[in-house]
């Protein structure tokens, strides 16, 4: 299982973009997701969905993740998510 050992950023406030920000949490506490987006209502629950699948398939469990959306395709989440995961590990 991975670990988080400080906080990662990756991504911009820019349109069409995501800022993603993943620190560590306290062990057993599990994954904690705070997300911010203009659209939070209509695609909320698929942003999170994204978030959670790479948190997943990384095998992170005990993390905080702060996603500050502006229309990011799903693509664009998969990739920002994975950087600051890269980054809180480095």
């Amino acid at each position: 299982m991975a670990c988080i050992t400080k906080v990662g950023m990756a991504g911009t406030v820019e349109s069409n973009d995501v800022m993603i920000m993943i620190s560590p949490a306290p062990v057993n506490s599990g994954i904690t997701l705070n997300l911010q987006s203009p659209v939070k209502k209509q695609y909320g629950k698929k942003i999170e969905a994204a978030v959670l699948e790479v948190l997943t398939r990384r095998e992170l469990q005990d993390v905080i993740v702060d996603i500050n959306d502006r229309g990011a395709l799903d693509c664009t989440i998969y990739a920002r998510v994975d950087t600051a995961i890269d980054r809180a590990m480095a």
